[in-house]
Parts: C-alpha cells; structure tokens; sequence
C-alpha cells in the first residue's frame, strides 16, 4: 500500500475557521471578481479554490446552505450535476490536462474542509504533476496565479448555456 502524504493541509485543519459560511456568496454580483465567482446559475454556482491542490482547481456549489447530497432538491441536483459536467469540459480544453479528479466530501470524516455546505472539487490533473517539491520541500508548485487563472477562465465560463432546471 502507498501512502499520500499531504503535511500542508495540516494547518488549513487545525487553523481557525471563518465564522460565516466561505461558500454562502450571496446575491452581490459585484463582489464576484474579488471572491473569484466564475458562473452563476438558477440554483448553483462555480468558484475557483482558494487552496488550490494543482492549477485550475475549482469548486461547484448550490446557493443553498445545505451539507448533504440527499437533501438536495432535485431541479438543484439536476443544475449541480450539468454544472460540474460544463466546468470538466471548460477545465480539460483550457488546461488539456491528461486527467481530472472529481469528487464530493460529505462530512468532515470524509474529509470535506467546509462540512456544512455541500461542493464539489474539479481538480485538473497530469501526468507526474505531483512531483518531489511536496514531498522534500513542504510546497505545492502552481505554476499560475490564481487571479490569472480567475481571468482565463471566466470567458469560458461565462459562455455555458445550462439546461434549464424547474
């Protein structure tokens, strides 16, 4: 068995957490560059993450404050699922990544950083992208900033026409 050593998330875990929501982003379009909104929908929205595990990692997330999947409506369901499948697509022709890790974390077990709002993680992935710098060094190499990428991507992401979900 291999095992994933990853020692920069230990402060992001024991850290102080935000007394209000990070993903409750409300209705003011306007903050939306400063938070990194790249869409909003009827009834989900994408972000870019703030700690990005490789270049391009981005979060999918319904308005709703609601932590389990089960609990969601189905017109919101339906919206987060074409939502995540418009952002792989928009994430591997920007990126041509080679691969991409998809994935929901219900429950601090699970390992999800923000247990009370659901999310999901579109990570962008290549080839030997993990390389000895986290290993020997304690850093992840981005090679963007993540502003840049916020501006690169968001013209795709302004073009995605959803199916309409009611």
């Amino acid at each position: 068995m291999s095992n994933l050593w990853a020692p920069w998330r230990i402060n992001y875990i024991l850290g102080p957490k935000a007394d209000e929501c990070v993903l409750c982003i409300g209705t003011d379009k306007t903050l939306d560059p400063d938070k990194q909104v790249l869409y909003r929908g009827k009834h989900c929205f994408a972000i870019m993450n703030k700690y990005p595990y490789c270049n391009g990692h981005i979060m999918v997330a319904p308005y709703g404050h609601v932590a389990d999947i089960s609990a969601l409506e189905p017109k919101v369901a339906a919206e987060l699922m074409s939502l995540i499948q418009a952002s792989a697509k928009i994430l591997k022709e920007h990126f041509k990544c080679s691969g991409m890790n998809i994935g929901i974390n219900i429950g601090e077990a699970a390992g999800a950083g923000v247990r009370e709002h659901l999310h999901c993680h579109l990570v962008p992935r290549w080839v030997g992208d993990s390389n000895f710098m986290a290993v020997l060094a304690d850093v992840r190499t981005i090679p963007q900033h993540l502003t840049e990428t916020y501006r690169a991507l968001l013209p795709k992401f302004s073009a995605i026409t959803l199916p309409v979900t009611e």
